[in-house]
């Protein structure tokens, strides 16, 4: 792993952090957060902001039923309005 990806997921964990000590809503349990902090992960260099893909990873994350298995990136393979839906809520474009 590179310094510069290591130094950015550094920076995404401190994002994730930060943004739930100040969210209104609160997580459901840690492995929600493991699913989020991955998905971010997944969608680091698709060209949206950080908090954007945040938003995006906690709406589809939401989406899923909490028994779910798969990861957020094969899940929304396979529901595309969800997946539209969580677009527009973030305000990927």
């Amino acid at each position: 792993m590179s310094k510069e990806v290591a130094v950015r997921i550094v920076i995404v964990v401190l994002f994730l952090i930060a943004f739930a000590m100040t969210s209104t809503q609160v997580f459901a349990d840690a492995d929600d957060m493991k699913w989020i902090t991955q998905c971010m992960k997944d969608n680091m260099n698709e060209g949206a902001k950080e908090d954007v893909v945040f938003k995006y990873c906690q709406c589809m994350n939401n989406k899923m039923d909490s028994n779910e298995t798969k990861s957020i990136s094969q899940w929304e393979k396979s529901h595309p309005n969800e997946m539209k839906d969580c677009e527009k809520q973030s305000g990927w474009k």
